[in-house]
């Protein structure tokens, strides 16, 4: 049985302790994700995405608003 795809939201980073930082800090505002390998249709690099669902985008756009968050794009997927 094919797993179900769905909307997502997908944080990519500069490198992967901007990642792994920006996990602990979106753990602690309580959201709801996980670190995915990049996925090839944002980029062909290695390297780590945070991968969110859309529900949620705000608290997600809040967090990436702070000075602290270092991360290089963001996209929507069906992931």
């Amino acid at each position: 049985m094919p797993l179900e795809k769905f909307p997502a939201i997908v944080i990519t980073f500069h490198t992967s302790t901007d990642a792994m930082c920006f996990e602990d800090q979106a753990h602690q505002a309580g959201l709801k994700g996980r670190l995915i390998p990049v996925p090839r249709a944002i980029s062909a690099s290695c390297g780590l995405a945070w991968m969110s669902r859309l529900d949620e985008q705000e608290a997600l756009e809040d967090l990436l608003q702070s000075p602290e968050i270092l991360y290089a794009g963001r996209y929507q997927q069906d992931l």
